[in-house]
């Protein structure tokens, strides 16, 4: 192999310099053949730093988001919604995902017993062992001082301190891309075909974790595999076809099987128009978040990206610098500087294939989050992370020995290490206040470390100790922003559906919070911030978190519930799941998670009266829909006045979307989807809603306390007659 193939330990640092004693001739446990000795206390002090971060004062987050939560619980309690991801134990409806992430959380629960605990300690494992393979991955690429960086860097990254902490699919899904980058790794070294068959498979069950978004790594494997892989042009290509094949399988089973089960005797697919596994798939959870348009629920353009607007800058935005950008610029020279360094390499060498891989999936999801014209949270970035942070220390490792080679090569490093810590400090004074200082000592630190790295680089010093300590002091001035991130996450609480890791930016609160078509409001806040039963908490109740049980509703329903199959029907998932998290018992969730879904029909729903099925249905009392098929959120405090909406997509009727009465009591908010009218949910569930009303039977509040947001309506199959 040429000078710059990747040896399986390079040295990391000049050759003068006393990193390591020599290996043990016949290794151990603890000093494994052909490592340094400090190699596995090293291992083991990331996964206790990892395991730290992502389980500390995890009872603070206590049921996170509250719309998974629930369905976790009814999981338990029924193998039926286990199968199917249900958000009842009574299978009326499902959430919008695929369940691979709920049945790890449900097989928890059901060992443990359902609490807190029980659902997020498998993501703060799924944490854990995400670095470990990171680490891993780092090691047999560029060397264990590399592999440690990375896995630092990778456990600190703010979004994955809070992903690894919440119980959103987004952990499952990222280590299940990493095991699957292993196994392609794997068959690089090797060009063992089953490896890929093992790549393939592990990316299916990422898809039966979170659809589509577990496929925007498969360019860079592909490319990584065909053109770096071991043997034959033809062998590699067969090879990855077989691979395909297992990728198809393992990912389309689960599909298959419920678009064969007879719907009828199946949840309603939360999150589709049409009640088809594929239609959520290729829509709401597919190319509705890429190109926006409709596909159920928020997909469309006109709904709230949560992220600020697209573009090739999104990812270094006020909204998400924080959460993910801190490395992002090292990385992007680290890949350059690896694919110019190995470009005289043998095609199979295994350090452009790194490259390669980590670059194609660094690339492909920047594009892919950064253009995406939907739905889109910061909290997906977690998925990104992983590969910045490989990227960031194996590229600046090769700068690092390229700089030792060239002069002309060596102030890049240093001067990327300072670039860097002013990108920090940049970062963190974006919120005013906040570890007031902290910016001024990282730019300094920088100055200093890229100081000492130049002069060691240049060979203007010849001290080993300079080398190292200014490495180290590089390291930790890069890592000192998300580290602050990472501690300021460990000490709040994280609930409903948009988690986001750090302090609240100058962009809002929840991560920030877009007006259509990626616009912000004036100051970044939504409408009606910081009222009582409205703006950002009444934002984060319609995502999966933020809402209550009433105790005297739930004893009254229990004691009249004359064997009914769901204690009570409520508009959308995010009014049902504190119901069902406090009871356990079947709550019908109509809309699914935006109120919007065409789930019950009028004739339906009559007919589950007639049958004795439903009794009682609370009116009002939640948030609405978010604007697909009728509306938007509803129930938003306005300012004084009302809040003039803004222009909505063609035939939007003011009114929808964020609309409720102001303190002066005039109604604002913007205009909801294309024919879009005032109020929560879908036109389904507000056909439902308005047939109880003229049918059902007013329970007086005074019957269950009074305390109950919300009109409780009777219904009996005599008023279906």
């Amino acid at each position: 192999m040429s000078s710059v193939t990747v040896e399986p330990a390079p040295a990391e640092l000049p050759s003068d310099v006393p990193d390591q004693p020599p290996a043990s001739p016949q290794g151990s446990w603890w000093r494994p053949a052909g490592r340094p000795a400090w190699a596995r206390p090293a291992q083991a002090a990331l996964a206790l730093v990892a395991l730290v971060l992502y389980t500390w004062d995890l009872s603070r987050v206590g049921m996170g988001n509250t719309f998974y939560s629930a369905a976790v619980k009814s999981g338990t309690e029924s193998w039926k919604a286990f199968f199917f991801g249900s958000l009842d134990r009574a299978s009326f409806i499902t959430v919008d995902k695929p369940p691979a992430s709920l049945w790890v959380q449900e097989l928890s629960a059901r060992v443990f017993g359902f609490s807190s605990w029980s659902i997020l300690l498998p993501e703060a494992l799924a944490g854990v062992a995400s670095v470990l393979v990171v680490h891993h991955l780092v090691r047999r690429w560029q060397g264990e001082v590399p592999a440690v960086l990375a896995g630092l860097a990778f456990a600190l990254t703010p979004v994955a301190v809070v992903m690894f902490r919440y119980n959103n699919p987004d952990a499952l899904l990222t280590l299940l891309l990493l095991l699957a980058a292993w196994a392609l790794f794997a068959a690089l070294e090797t060009g063992a075909t089953w490896r890929l068959v093992a790549c393939g498979a592990l990316l299916g069950l990422a898809f039966t974790t979170k659809t589509l978004q577990a496929f925007v790594v498969l360019p860079g494997f592909g490319l990584a595999y065909l053109w770096c892989g071991p043997g034959r042009l033809g062998r590699r290509t067969v090879q990855l076809l077989w691979g395909g094949l297992a990728l198809i399988v393992a990912s389309a089973w689960w599909v298959a099987i419920v678009e064969l089960w007879p719907a009828a005797s199946r949840p309603y697919l939360g999150g589709s128009t049409d009640n088809s596994e594929l239609n959520l798939i290729f829509g709401y959870n597919g190319f509705g978040r890429i190109f926006g348009g409709s596909g159920g629920g928020i997909g469309g353009a006109g709904g709230p990206t949560f992220a600020g607007s697209p573009g090739l800058l999104r990812m270094a935005n006020d909204i998400m610098g924080g959460q993910i950008a801190w490395l992002l610029p090292l990385a992007m020279l680290g890949l350059v500087a690896g694919l110019v360094a190995t470009l005289r390499a043998r095609r199979d060498d295994l350090g452009r294939a790194g490259f390669v891989l980590w670059g194609g999936w660094a690339v492909v999801t920047l594009l892919v989050f950064s253009e995406a014209q939907g739905i889109f949270h910061p909290y997906y970035t977690v998925a990104l992370a992983p590969a910045l942070a490989a990227l960031a220390a194996g590229g600046s490792a090769v700068l690092w020995r390229q700089g030792r080679r060239s002069r002309l090569v060596a102030l890049i490093l240093p001067l990327a290490v300072l670039g860097s810590a002013v990108w920090a400090a940049v970062l963190l004074a974006r919120t005013p206040g906040y570890a007031s200082g902290l910016g001024l000592v990282l730019v300094v630190a920088g100055a200093v470390a890229a100081l000492g790295l130049a002069l060691a680089l240049t060979g203007l010093v010849r001290w080993p100790a300079l080398a190292v300590g200014s490495g180290a002091l590089a390291a930790a001035t890069l890592l000192g922003g998300p580290l602050a991130y990472a501690v300021t996450t460990i000490g709040q609480a994280t609930t409903g559906g948009d988690p986001t890791a750090g302090p609240a930016t100058a962009a809002g609160g929840l991560g920030g919070f877009a007006a259509p078509g990626g616009r912000t409001f004036p100051g970044g806040a939504v409408p009606g911030a910081g009222a009582p039963s409205g703006g950002i908490a009444g934002l984060a109740r319609g995502l999966g978190g933020g809402g209550t049980a009433d105790a005297g509703l739930l004893h009254f329903l229990e004691a009249h519930r004359h064997g009914a199959t769901w204690l009570m029907a409520v508009s959308g998932s995010q009014t049902a799941a504190p119901y069902i998290l406090a009871s356990g018992q079947p709550i019908m969730a109509m809309g699914g998670f935006t109120s919007s879904d065409p789930a019950p029909t009028l004739a339906q729903f009559k007919q589950l009266v007639a049958e004795g099925k439903v009794r009682y249905v609370l009116v009002g009392g939640g948030l609405g829909g978010f604007g697909g098929g009728g509306s938007g959120f509803s129930g938003f405090p306005g300012p004084a006045g009302g809040f003039e909406g803004l222009p909505g997509a063609p035939g939007g009727a003011r009114g929808g979307g964020f609309a409720g009465p102001g303190p002066s009591g005039a109604r604002g908010g913007f205009p909801g989807a294309a024919g879009g009218a005032p109020g929560g949910g879908g036109g389904t569930v507000s056909a439902v809603e308005a047939w109880v009303k003229a049918h059902g039977t007013v329970v007086p509040s005074s019957a269950y306390g009074g305390s109950a947001a919300g009109t409780l309506y009777l219904v009996t199959p005599a008023s279906v007659r």
